[in-house]
This record gives structure tokens, C-alpha cells and sequence, in this order.
């Protein structure tokens, strides 16, 4: 299941970013006399209320969504890092600071957070990138969190400390790599959730706006037309969930051996 999901994700993403250069038809060009024309091999998955080719389209949303979802899961990922290996490492007052304010984010349902944010900005691409990064990265930190107490806790590392050895040397060489596979494990877990809470905040149109669109933006312009006209809502919705279920297999799998190396060492 793990080869099939990797394989199926590397496949789509490179369809998304590289289909276009031979798909030629242009996801903005409107033709009145091929409105809501069901898949042909003229336009292989149909066209929309406008007339434009769905393909072309899904080609071109799923790079806003995919870039969306990497972008704000690797900032948010990285924010949770920092976050954590701090609140880990320095402990005392620092980790009680941390502490209070992962809470006070978690206070808040993230959607909800989210859709707070984007109600009083004019939603883009690097708008909901930052928004998504910073409603996105306290299930890291706490994760990184826990684990660095436990590396803190290490008689190696105590001696480094007593040695006096540089923090950032300590962090960078001792923390981080015993880190990577939970970094590893939350970023892709966090990307899955990044392109679902654009295309979600999309679908409710507040996320990407026209002339820019997204798989949530696709979606959403399809609910209007879903009884005469299945296939507008269909390809932009199987895309989200095979990028999403691809991620979350592969989240899932890692998850998995990284339980079983902590087993084996216990």
C-alpha cells in the first residue's frame, strides 16, 4: 500500500506540474457553444458553466493548492521545531511560556481560527500560506516538545551541558537528528491538511479568488450545476482526495517505523 501511495502521489504531482507544457488548452478560455459539454476527447474531462476545459483547470488549480499545502506545512513544521526543541531544551520558565501559548492557540478550533484570519484579509496564495502556517504548527511543537524533554533527559547530553558545549551545537547536532523522523511524520501528515484547509476555505470562497483558482475554489464553483453536470465538482474532488489519502498512507507508514524503532531500543 505504502509503494502504491508514494507512487501514485509522485505521479500526480508531476501530472499537475508538468501536463501543462503538453496540454495546451488554456484554463481561461471561454467558449459559449461548449457550456457544461460533458468529457470527450476534445476536453477530456468536460468543460465548466463558462465553457472552459476542466483539465486545464484542475492543472492549474492543483499547483495553487499543492504549493499552498507544502509551503504553509513546511513554515508551520519549521515554526513547530523551533518551538519545541526550545520549550524541550531550555525547560523552566521558557517551556511554561511555550506552553501557555500552544495552549492558547489550541483554545481555538483551527478552522474556525482560520476562518477568522482570512475574513479580515483579502485571501491570495501567500496570504493563506502564512495563515495556514501560523493556525497549523502547535500539534508539532508539542510533539517536538515531548520528544526533546526526553533527549534532554539523555546522561550525553547532560555532559555536553556540563562541558559547556555550545547550545546551538547541541540543538543542531545532537537534537535535530534525533527529531527528523517526527519532523518528518508531522510535515506529511501537515501538508494533507494544509491543501484540505484551503480547498475548504476555497469552497466557501474565501480562499483563492477568480481569476486564481484551487481544487477548493474548482469545487466550489461546481455545487451550483452538480445534478446536470457531475464531472465539474467530480475531478477537482477526486484530486483532493487522492493527494490527501496518498499523504496520509504515507504519514501513517512512517508513523509506523518509527514506533518500531522505539520498541526495538526499549
Amino acid at each position: 500500500m505504502i509503494k502504491m501511495a508514494t507512487i501514485l502521489l509522485i505521479s500526480l504531482i508531476l501530472i499537475v506540474f508538468f501536463m501543462p507544457f503538453f496540454y495546451t488548452l488554456s484554463p481561461y478560455d471561454l467558449n459559449p457553444k461548449l457550456i457544461l459539454a460533458a468529457p470527450s476527447f476534445e476536453h477530456l474531462l468536460g468543460t465548466d458553466r463558462l465553457g472552459r476545459d476542466i483539465l486545464a483547470r484542475v492543472l492549474q488549480g492543483g499547483q495553487t493548492s499543492l504549493i499552498i499545502g507544502f509551503l504553509s506545512a513546511g513554515i508551520s513544521s519549521l515554526i513547530g521545531l523551533f518551538i519545541g526543541i526550545n520549550a524541550g531544551y531550555f525547560k523552566g520558565n521558557v517551556d511554561k511560556g511555550i506552553t501557555i501559548l500552544i495552549d492558547l492557540f489550541l483554545t481555538f478550533p483551527t478552522f474556525f481560527l482560520l476562518l477568522a484570519l482570512v475574513s479580515y484579509i483579502q485571501a491570495s496564495s501567500l496570504v493563506l500560506i502564512l495563515v495556514i502556517s501560523i493556525t497549523g504548527w502547535m500539534s508539532m511543537a508539542r510533539l517536538i516538545r515531548s520528544e526533546s524533554f526526553a533527549i534532554g533527559n539523555k546522561p550525553y547530553i547532560k555532559i555536553l551541558k556540563l562541558a559547556k558545549v555550545s547550545k546551538n551545537k547541541i540543538i543542531f547536532k545532537y537534537f535535530a537528528p534525533l527529531l527528523a523522523p517526527i519532523f518528518l511524520i508531522s510535515f506529511t501528515f501537515g501538508v494533507g491538511g494544509a491543501i484540505l484547509a484551503e480547498s475548504g476555505l476555497s469552497f466557501l470562497g474565501l480562499g483563492i479568488n477568480p481569476p486564481q483558482m484551487s481544487w477548493g475554489s474548482l469545487l466550489s464553483d461546481g455545487k451550483a450545476v452538480i445534478d446536470i453536470a457531475w464531472w465539474v465538482s467530480f475531478f477537482p474532488g477526486i484530486m483532493i482526495f487522492l493527494v490527501t489519502f496518498c499523504l496520509m498512507q504515507i504519514s501513517d507508514y512512517l508513523q509506523q517505523k518509527a514506533n518500531t524503532k522505539d520498541i526495538q531500543k526499549t
